[in-house]
């Protein structure tokens, strides 16, 4: 397929991550007496949480500063994480067999780089990737392009040589703005979003391995 790197977005495609989310935002927003629902949390799949947390603020009128709510959050998450590390199956023996078949590899994650760098440790995945992307590292969050564009850019390839690997209707866009192809694997919490501008709709890791 002339493909010669695999861009992995990492919750709900590398890491079981969403369940965990939604926990800790739900910690976070009851502190600050807001009642935070599986409606909200489906809204801001695929974004940074800060922005999530900006939208939240104003919607809400809530005092705390936007970044501060997003602190509350990634310690609360961090500490799930640690405590329950959730690998998505396939993870990590289908990285395993792409990295042999000589595929580079990246991760590209709208997740905080603490966030980012606790489901990497947990899962001993640092060894598969040639570089580590969070979206608060960019301008624009997905789904413009920013984050798959700096990643193919640290990789040193073009974009129409990257297959990105998302779960979420916003990374599929970000991919496809980015001028690279993807693959969706929807997750529980992305089954019901729409994948019509997809190269690839896929049910797990696995046959991606199968595909390519």
């Amino acid at each position: 397929m002339g493909f010669h790197a695999i861009i992995f977005d990492m919750d709900g495609v590398l890491v079981d991550s969403e369940p965990l989310g939604f926990r800790a935002m739900r910690q976070v927003m009851a502190r600050h007496g807001v009642t935070y629902t599986e409606a909200d949390n489906n809204e801001f799949l695929g974004r940074t949480t800060l922005e999530e947390c900006r939208i939240l603020k104003s919607r809400h009128g809530l005092e705390a500063d936007a970044r501060a709510l997003t602190s509350e959050y990634v310690e609360i998450l961090v500490g799930l994480i640690r405590d329950q590390p959730r690998p998505m199956p396939g993870v990590p023996g289908v990285l395993d067999e792409l990295r042999a078949a000589g595929y580079r590899m990246a991760l590209a994650s709208s997740a905080d780089p603490l966030v980012i760098a606790e489901n990497v440790r947990s899962l001993g995945l640092a060894r598969l990737f040639e570089a580590v992307v969070s979206g608060t590292e960019v301008a624009r969050g997905k789904p413009a392009p920013d984050v798959f564009v700096e990643t193919a850019r640290r990789l040193g390839v073009r974009p129409d040589s990257c297959l990105v690997v998302e779960d979420s209707r916003n990374g599929l866009l970000a991919a496809k703005a980015a001028q690279m192809a993807c693959a969706v694997i929807p997750c529980a919490s992305t089954r019901h979003q729409t994948f019509q501008e997809a190269d690839y709709c896929l049910r797990t890791l696995a046959e991606l391995r199968a595909l390519l």
